[in-house]
C-alpha cells in the first residue's frame, strides 16, 4: 500500500482516501416496507440487516453504502409471514438476500444526498436512486424513502400479481443510525 501511495505522489496523481466507516447500531435502525393491500395502507418489518455506511458528507463521491437484508426476517402479521417469505413472495429459501450497492452518492442540497447502485431481490436487479438525509447528531442518522415496482422483482407471482388485491408499488422506508458522525477526509 505504501508503495502505491509513493508512487502515486511521485507521479502527480491525486490521492483519495476513502471515507471512515461507521458502526451501525442495530436495535435503533430500521427497515421497513409499505404497500396497500385491497387499497388499505399496510407496513411491515425488516428485523435483520447488515449495513456497510463509508460517508463523507464533505465529498459524498467518494463515500460507499451497501446494504444486505435478510428476506426471512420479513414480519408483519403472523397469518401472513410464512406466506410473504415463500415461493410466490420473497422466497426467502432460495434468495435469503435483498442488496442494495451504490455506484455514487452526491448531494442534492439543504443536508439531502443520493445514493444510485443497484438493487437486487430475487435474482432480479435495476439501477436504483435512494434518496437520503444525513444528520450528524446523536452519532449519525441515515434516513430516507424510495419505491419500488414489486412486479419487476417478481415479488407477488401467480395469482398475486393482481395489482387490485395487493399494490405494485412499495415503499422502502429507512433509518439507519450510526454510533459516530460521519468522518471528513482530510
Amino acid at each position: 500500500m505504501m508503495r502505491w501511495l509513493i508512487l502515486a505522489v511521485a507521479a502527480g496523481l491525486p490521492v483519495v482516501t476513502a471515507a471512515t466507516e461507521q458502526n451501525v447500531v442495530y436495535d435503533k435502525s430500521r427497515i421497513t416496507c409499505a404497500s396497500r393491500q385491497m387499497g388499505v395502507p399496510v407496513e411491515a418489518d425488516f428485523r435483520q440487516f447488515t449495513a456497510r455506511i463509508d460517508f463523507d458528507p464533505g465529498r459524498p463521491d467518494g463515500s460507499r453504502i451497501s446494504i444486505a437484508i435478510n428476506t426471512a426476517s420479513f414480519e408483519f402479521d403472523p397469518e401472513v409471514d410464512d406466506e410473504v417469505r415463500g415461493r410466490l413472495w420473497l422466497n426467502a429459501h432460495d434468495f435469503p438476500q435483498a442488496r442494495f450497492i451504490s455506484s455514487s452518492v452526491r448531494a442534492i442540497g439543504n443536508g439531502r444526498y443520493e445514493a444510485r447502485g443497484t438493487l437486487e431481490i430475487k435474482g432480479a436487479r435495476s439501477e436504483v436512486t435512494v434518496p437520503f438525509t444525513y444528520q450528524p447528531a446523536a452519532g449519525g442518522v441515515f434516513e430516507g424513502v424510495f419505491v419500488i415496482s414489486r412486479l419487476h422483482y417478481n415479488i407477488g407471482e401467480g395469482k398475486w400479481r393482481d395489482t387490485d388485491t395487493v399494490g405494485d408499488d412499495v415503499q422502502i422506508k429507512f433509518r439507519i443510525v450510526t454510533d459516530s458522525p460521519a468522518a471528513k477526509r482530510k
